[in-house]
């Protein structure tokens, strides 16, 4: 495979806001990037095709399908038949070309995945467990990569990196179980935890954001410019996309949907997410005598269950009416995509509710709510992207000469 050296840079650098120049080495990189994504998202193209698409000359399309091919990561597939003259040859992406392997670290679970460069999932592995502390994580990566590389049917030599997606301030928030020694993930550098277990380039980011990556890359996300990702797992986070492009914030915390204040509540320094996590839910569920480790092992069908999941669902729309106001006001996306471990049932109602309560309101305008399209894997979908994106998809940042930080 023909890869440059992994380069770790923030997600929202853009070339908009600096004065740095290009060189042709990074203009031919990004050539090459914008080529090979055009290849990825069409299922089939041509050389013509793809001039007409990126705007690149004949012989540069030529040049750079060639390396692309000598890589690993195109293939023919024959010719296009027309009417008249030389057929074109179609040209498809090579799936198995290199892969990325995506790790999901959550409080109530632990997911591995290989995914492909046409972004489809090869294998997965997931474990339930609560609170998985540090050496957990290594034991399951350590046990788990070699199942998932052979059910996935590709070599460790094809893998391109690893994506870790997890929650901001991991070992910090109180949620209910949090043991005393779950605080030693705060500050711990998880490419050094997972350097023994994985021989990879390790890159991190929020689940929220890596969600809103994924789905932007390969879910509900591929036909919106600007939206705003709501994933709610065990606490709540959010993603902000805007042209294509996640805004991170100067601190890197743009869209902390969770650490919102709660104004329905009368609990004094009540948050959001205090409601609208499945934390919270699982909390609900237990105060009123139903036992379930996770949403998986409860019954929705139960007039009980039923009940205490109707009342989460009109708390949970009251938490996020605010938010959602905010949203539409400052940001006007495209729509507000709902995701995370709650089932399709369970968002499809609380999207009713928010409609409802939305609806109601004189806003200037009120985007679309709708269900993610990836579900409880669009956080570990997106970190498995994490390395696609800094080694072979483009972005504005692999343009700039400086300003990239190892």
């Amino acid at each position: 495979m023909m890869i440059d050296e992994p380069v770790r840079e923030a997600r929202g650098a853009r070339l908009a806001v600096s004065l740095s120049g290009t060189n042709l080495a990074r203009a031919s990189d990004y050539n090459q990037r914008v080529v090979l994504q055009a290849i990825r998202t069409s299922t089939e193209t041509t050389r013509v095709d793809l001039s007409r698409t990126t705007g690149l000359t004949p012989p540069t399309i030529a040049n750079i399908t060639r390396k692309l091919m000598d890589a690993g990561l195109v293939k023919e597939i024959g010719r296009l038949q027309g009417p008249r003259g030389q057929p074109a040859i179609r040209l498809t992406i090579e799936p198995l070309g290199c892969i990325a392997i995506g790790l999901n670290i959550d409080r109530d679970h632990l997911t591995l995945v290989a995914l492909d460069l046409a972004g489809h999932v090869r294998a997965r592995i997931a474990h339930t467990v609560a609170f998985a502390l540090p050496e957990d994580v290594v034991d399951f990566v350590t046990g788990a990569i070699g199942p998932l590389l052979a059910k996935a049917k590709v070599k460790r030599d094809r893998v391109l990196g690893v994506g870790v997606a997890v929650p901001d301030d991991l070992g910090r928030i109180a949620l209910p179980g949090r043991p005393q020694a779950y605080s030693r993930w705060a500050g711990l550098s998880i490419p050094e935890l997972l350097a023994t277990a994985l021989p990879w380039p390790v890159l991190v980011d929020n689940d929220a954001a890596a969600a809103a990556i994924g789905e932007a890359q390969t879910g509900a996300g591929l036909s919106l410019s600007s939206f705003f990702y709501i994933l709610i797992n065990s606490g709540l986070g959010g993603g902000l996309m805007i042209d294509r492009h996640y805004v991170e914030g100067a601190n890197r915390r743009s869209a902390e949907l969770g650490l919102l204040p709660d104004a329905t509540s009368a609990v004094p320094g009540a948050v959001v997410q205090d409601i609208v996590s499945v934390s919270a839910l699982l909390q609900y569920l237990a105060n009123a005598g139903i036992d379930g480790a996770s949403l998986g092992n409860i019954d929705e069908a139960d007039p009980a269950v039923r009940a205490v999941l109707d009342h989460w669902v009109e708390l949970a729309a009251k938490a996020l009416v605010a938010p959602l106001v905010n949203i539409n006001c400052l940001i006007d996306p495209q729509a507000i995509i709902v995701g995370g471990r709650l089932s399709e049932p369970l968002v499809d109602a609380l999207i009713e509710r928010l409609h409802a309560h939305l609806g109601n309101l004189p806003l200037p305008a009120m985007a679309p709510i709708v269900r993610a399209g990836l579900g409880e894997d669009a956080p570990v979908i997106g970190a498995a992207l994490l390395p696609f994106l800094d080694q072979l998809l483009p972005s504005d940042a692999t343009l700039m000469q400086v300003g990239r930080a190892a």
